[in-house]
């Protein structure tokens, strides 16, 4: 004799449909043991307090739990999400428990993605939400995102429900942690993609301020009563187009993490890209050897071959232009020829080849008096990454009517 058990998630409206309000670009995990265990990113009997800072708000939620990466099954014992008041704190008022197919406990297979039932929970945009994971088994870190900029929490044993994170571990990655959904009612709702390198990522931004040009973007959207779209920011530090990482923190090559990081988020409608300028500047730095050089025709191929699988399934595609990067501080990043075949690349991006709309984040960030640089008020030092004030003006150079053109 046996039983068959039904599970009934919550019931979505009948023309309600999934948007992205929060992303990260994954990683692979360090194989090194000793490089796991100084990263914080072998986890037995702990929970990992996760901070996402969304764009769009909802009554409805869902998470999505990723394995990519992954080398064997990962056991996820309890999760819950509520809202932050401050550090690891949350809203207790706000604190539920996700369950998966109605359990509250959830296997995720090596290179899979497991979605939570859906939960009503009021989720108000551009506010700071906290995803807790318990592990508790062994989870080596999969689908890692090492340049959070932004403070996350580990503590030992069971705190998904914890007020606060008892003797936290503070650590600056995320884990495990695909995205977090909302519903939209609204036949037009969907979500922008940002992918892109460091400057998506928003490198040398101020850390816990959320001041990353998607971020910048998701506020100007909702300040211009845009309250319909949610941005993926999908960026990931050092990334290149056509080549992987040799340090593993950096991922996969765009063509090959297109599919898990872009086009698995639910709803897309827009993609804006932003990638190439690691193509061309770390071969022959300690970033990657030279036999990796790439010229600027096979980026442009590269970027071509995005596009076009975007396109395939309806998406419109926004280029964005390669902001200047003369004379950055890594050594042996640029040079005038490594320029020249940045410039040769914008001007394909701006012809409109391959694109539907283009933004023009060179013109927006460079020195009119010195092309090749960025503008000094812009300029993190680095002369390669924006600072706070370069961020927030590539977000302003970005026309809101492109999400209006259905």
């Amino acid at each position: 004799m046996f039983r068959i058990l039904l599970f009934f998630a919550a019931a979505l409206p009948a023309t309600a449909g999934w948007v992205t309000t929060w992303s990260t670009g994954v990683a692979q995990p360090y194989t090194d043991p000793t490089q796991l265990n100084t990263a914080h990113l072998i986890f037995n009997n702990q929970t990992l307090r996760q901070v996402v800072h969304i764009s769009l708000g909802s009554d409805m939620v869902r998470v999505r739990i990723s394995n990519v990466f992954g080398a064997a099954p990962l056991e996820i014992g309890a999760a819950h999400i509520a809202t932050r008041t401050t550090g690891s704190s949350i809203d207790a008022k706000t604190d539920h428990k996700l369950t998966f197919s109605g359990r509250a406990s959830v296997i995720v297979p090596p290179n899979a993605v497991v979605i939570s039932d859906p939960l009503t929970f009021d989720a108000l945009p551009m506010t700071d939400q906290v995803i807790s994971l318990f592990f508790p088994n062994t989870a080596s870190g999969a689908a890692i995102h090492y340049g959070a900029l932004q403070t996350n929490y580990i503590g030992a044993g069971d705190q998904t429900s914890a007020a606060s994170i008892r003797s936290a571990t503070s650590v600056s990655f995320y884990a495990f942690l695909a995205g977090l959904d909302v519903t939209s009612t609204d036949p037009n709702a969907g979500t922008i993609v940002t992918l892109g390198d460091s400057i998506t990522d928003g490198s040398r931004s101020t850390s816990n301020t959320n001041h990353r040009w998607p971020n910048l973007l998701a506020a100007r959207l909702l300040t211009s009563n845009i309250e319909n779209l949610g941005v993926a920011n999908v960026g990931i530090s050092g990334n290149r187009v056509l080549h992987d990482a040799p340090g593993l923190t950096s991922g996969v090559n765009a063509l090959a993490r297109f599919g898990h990081d872009v086009l698995e988020q639910p709803n897309v409608k827009y993609i804006l890209i932003l990638e190439g300028i690691n193509d061309l500047g770390q071969p022959g730095t300690t970033s990657a050897p030279i036999s990796e050089a790439v010229t600027a025709d096979d980026v442009i191929a590269g970027l071509q071959q995005l596009a076009d699988r975007a396109h395939e399934l309806g998406i419109k595609v926004i280029g964005c232009t390669l902001t200047p990067f003369a004379v950055a501080t890594n050594v042996g990043y640029y040079s005038p020829e490594r320029d020249a075949d940045r410039q040769a690349i914008n001007a394909w991006i701006r012809s409109g080849a391959a694109f539907d709309a283009v933004v023009d984040f060179e013109m927006a960030v460079r020195d009119p008096d010195h092309p090749d640089q960025f503008l000094a008020a812009y300029d993190s030092g680095d002369h390669l990454h924006p600072n706070n004030d370069g961020y927030q003006a590539m977000a302003d150079a970005i026309d809101l009517t492109i999400f209006q053109q259905q």
